[in-house]
């Protein structure tokens, strides 16, 4: 069983960048898919971004695309979520996934999750 931790959640104002940070636990391999969703309070869990372990794909939801860059830490052994010009709809927890499925965007398609970290972004 993989298990994810997430880390780097805080409270940061509007316009600020912010990185997360995913570590995997267990048996992966290049094939296997870690995403970011996230979820506000009151909200359906949103479908952020994902990156194959070997971080030769990528996919992105269809709003962030542009502002928010997955990426892998090779140092660290980490999938990075990094943030820019946040904003207060950006507040939500955010929850690093792991998935084997192909072309993983959707909630179903995930078979582990961590805890999640909260992002929160004042105005």
């Amino acid at each position: 069983q993989v298990h994810l931790v997430e880390s780097g959640g805080k409270l940061v104002q509007a316009g600020d960048s912010l990185r997360l940070s995913c570590a995997p636990y267990g048996p992966i391999d290049k094939n296997y898919f870690i995403g970011w969703f996230r979820q506000a309070p009151g909200k359906e869990r949103e479908f952020v971004a994902t990156i194959t372990w070997s971080g030769a794909t990528t996919y992105y939801g269809d709003s962030l695309k542009g502002r928010f860059t997955i990426s892998r830490d090779n140092a660290k052994n980490t999938v990075l979520l990094q943030m820019n010009s946040l904003k207060p709809e950006d507040t939500a927890i955010y929850y690093c996934a792991g998935s084997r499925n192909f072309e993983p965007i959707t909630t179903h398609d995930y078979s582990t999750w961590g805890q999640g970290t909260q992002v929160t972004v004042s105005s």
